[in-house]
């Protein structure tokens, strides 16, 4: 249901609300309406599925979600919920697998020539990559400095050498953000500001220290790979005065190996400033629907599956906009109970990037109550 669904919510858990207070509501009754309402939603769909593929910078992700019924060829109830968040639209789709062909056909609708996807380093994104020349894969520093954290607690010795890195990390958030600050969007890499150009190079100097350093570490014939006891440079030491054993050598040159054989992903934000470092946006849009799962642990129904997608994409993007979802909620399907309950024939009043900056504040807003109990306040805006 939407409120249920935004809030994390399970039906049953409403259905006891209503009943508490006089209203009881039979499950099958709930299912059956949302199962009529679910084709309303399809028109927006579609045009945020539109907007988003008119867009040039996305930020996903994956997260299981379980439908509890059987299809053939699909072992067990476990499917998945990706989410694709651009700048204007955040869009869900629910599938039974985690293979490359998801996004693959969520993006066959691109329209740029160049489009950049920040991401995990999931296999699945690297092969769409591959498969699409105009994708440009940016992968999440947050997802590295966790892997010097996992470094360093599963290998006492590498603890020191691990903060060390985790500090680095840091260092080059710190430098991107001084740099951003000196950002004019409006104008080119090449013409930005003195300022921007000093802390742009400092940027990349710090970066070449790290690669350089991941580079000297990892190559077979260098000693410190080998023994593990010599000094990192700028006097960095992985245990002072102890030699590395050879299982933590070799979980110092996996995670090194890693930073380098994703490093042209990793320094995409270098050259496109608008590009953030981490893949923040995406885990932050699918927070609620892994929240609401422990709660509702998945779906009884593929209808209700999808439905669930739906409306994690409509009121997720509406909150992007800063519009109140209720409010819009209540206007939407009072347009497609006018129209004899169909989708409105003219969909734009309810599509953020539409709307007038006046229509958007005043859907920002909760609806506005009756003036007095027996009053009816039209509800249809076709404003």
């Amino acid at each position: 249901m939407p409120n249920g669904i935004g809030y994390g919510q399970p039906s049953h858990r409403y259905l006891q609300d209503l009943g508490d207070q006089g209203l009881p509501i039979s499950p099958g009754t709930l299912a059956g309406g949302l199962q009529a309402l679910a084709p309303l939603f399809v028109p927006i769909m579609e045009a945020l599925y539109c907007k988003q593929m008119s867009e040039q910078l996305f930020h996903n992700d994956e997260t299981r979600w379980e439908v509890f019924v059987q299809i053939e060829g699909k072992v067990g109830t476990r499917w998945y919920l990706w989410v694709t968040r651009s700048p204007s639209v955040v869009f869900y789709c629910i599938d039974p697998s985690r293979s490359a062909a998801v996004p693959g056909a969520h993006f066959a609708g691109l329209q740029a020539d160049k489009v950049i996807i920040v991401c995990d380093r999931y296999s699945a994104y690297k092969k769409l990559a591959r498969l699409a020349a105009n994708i440009v894969l940016a992968f999440c520093w947050a997802h590295v400095r966790r892997d010097y954290l996992d470094a360093g607690r599963g290998f006492a010795e590498l603890e020191a050498w691990a903060l060390q890195w985790k500090a680095r990390i840091g260092a080059l958030y710190h430098l991107n953000g001084l740099r951003l600050e000196q950002w004019d969007p409006e104008r080119p890499l090449a013409e930005q500001s003195e300022a921007f150009n000093q802390h742009h190079e400092a940027l990349k100097q710090a970066l070449q220290l790290m690669h350089d350093e991941a580079t000297r570490i990892v190559a077979p014939d260098t000693a410190g790979a080998q023994t593990g006891d010599s000094a990192d440079r700028e006097g960095q030491q992985s245990a002072p005065g102890a030699e590395l054993s050879k299982s933590a050598q070799r979980k110092r040159k996996k995670v090194l190996q890693s930073l380098l054989d994703h490093w042209s992903g990793l320094t995409v934000f270098v050259e496109h400033p608008e590009v953030p470092m981490d893949n923040n946006r995406a885990e932050n849009s699918i927070r609620n629907p892994v929240n609401g799962r422990k709660n509702y642990y998945g779906s009884g129904s593929i209808w209700s599956a999808e439905l669930a997608a739906t409306l994690f994409s409509i009121l997720q993007t509406l909150v992007l906009w800063g519009i109140n979802p209720r409010h819009w909620l209540r206007l939407y399907l009072q347009a497609c109970a006018d129209n004899g309950g169909k989708a409105p024939r003219n969909i734009e009043p309810f599509l953020p990037w539409s709307m007038d900056e006046e229509r958007r504040a005043k859907l920002s807003r909760p609806y506005p109550p009756p003036a007095s109990p027996t009053e009816r306040v039209p509800i249809h805006d076709s404003s």
